[in-house]
């Protein structure tokens, strides 16, 4: 007997031959076919997205600027006053734009709607030692939250909209209480 024969048979299988479908596909089973693969195509191009901006820095999203909800003036019930004098009149001011309206570019324009300082102006009714004191508190919230600002209308009118400028008016409410002022 001869070593081979003394061996073992393995036995090969043929590698498999590409055969033609028995039947062609309908449209609907080839729009499921289309969809499968786009849709791994896609769930792989949103893998590779995530991997290639990780590490893009982004600045989080102050939710104050996002959520809004609808004001009625009429129905808006003026705030328990602060304590002292500066916060109380800051406060007045950030009500009086809630309910009469912000604006840019003027103290007050053609509908009553007022900027920042002209809110405060009104408010102080001729005080202009204690409208000073409130601009001067006003600035300083500004400053803490966006740094180096000129002014206070210089930082109204770089708005768009009012939601930045009244919520730093009732910022600057909180500071002069917390101040004392």
């Amino acid at each position: 007997m001869s070593r081979a024969s003394l061996s073992p048979a393995i036995d090969h299988p043929a590698p498999p031959t590409p055969t033609a479908p028995s039947a062609e596909l309908s449209l609907e089973e080839r729009l499921t076919l289309v969809n499968a693969a786009m849709t791994a195509r896609l769930d792989e191009a949103a893998v590779a997205y995530e991997v290639n901006t990780a590490h893009i820095p982004t600045e989080p999203v102050d939710l104050d600027d996002v959520v809004t909800v609808p004001l009625t003036p009429t129905l808006q019930p003026q705030p328990e006053s602060y304590p002292t004098p500066v916060a109380a009149l800051l406060q007045r001011a950030h009500h009086r734009l809630l309910t009469g309206g912000w604006c840019s570019g003027a103290l007050v324009d053609a509908d009553g709607a007022r900027c920042m300082l002209g809110a405060i102006r009104a408010e102080a009714r001729g005080d202009s030692g204690l409208e000073a004191n409130a601009a001067a508190v006003l600035l300083d919230a500004i400053r803490r939250k966006f740094g180096d600002v000129d002014s206070v209308p210089s930082f109204n009118d770089a708005h768009g909209t009012d939601g930045v400028p009244i919520r730093m008016v009732a910022q600057a409410a909180h500071l002069a209480d917390a101040r004392g002022l």
